[in-house]
């Protein structure tokens, strides 16, 4: 990339609550590895977690971002499974969930880019909901 991207920690760190930003200092703390953490819990498809944890290490940005990306990424394909899941068992769709994940995949790509992401933000939800 030619393009100069925002340092990670600046352009993310205001997103993590101060609940997440805790659990990811006192793992600190007690000396856990902060990387695999934030591996961990990008695996379990878990941005919140991952944030906080990545805004503590000594990973390099693109590192960071690859993680998170990953985090958003895997909490979509998580979220399609437990879609997929509901609609076999209560026999309909479950299109919001849908929404999440692909609002999840975009933030995915936003990070790749360094481009700004709302952690909390809801999908939008189709026009012909009712």
């Amino acid at each position: 990339m030619s393009e100069m991207l925002p340092e990670f920690n600046k352009q993310y760190a205001a997103l993590v609550s101060d609940v997440f930003r805790a659990i990811a200092e006192n793992a600190a703390q007690n000396g856990e590895n902060i990387s695999a953490l934030a591996g961990e819990s990008a695996e379990k498809g878990k941005p919140d977690f991952t944030l906080a944890y990545l805004l503590i290490t000594d990973l390099n940005d693109t590192e960071k971002r690859e993680i998170l990306a990953k985090a958003f990424e895997q909490r979509a394909q998580l979220s399609e499974k437990r879609a997929a899941e509901f609609d076999a068992e209560f026999h309909r769709p479950f299109p919001l969930i849908g929404l999440e994940a692909q609002k999840d995949r975009s933030s995915a790509k936003a990070v790749r880019a360094g481009k700004p992401i709302n952690l909390h933000a809801r999908a939008a939800k189709p026009l012909n909901a009712q």
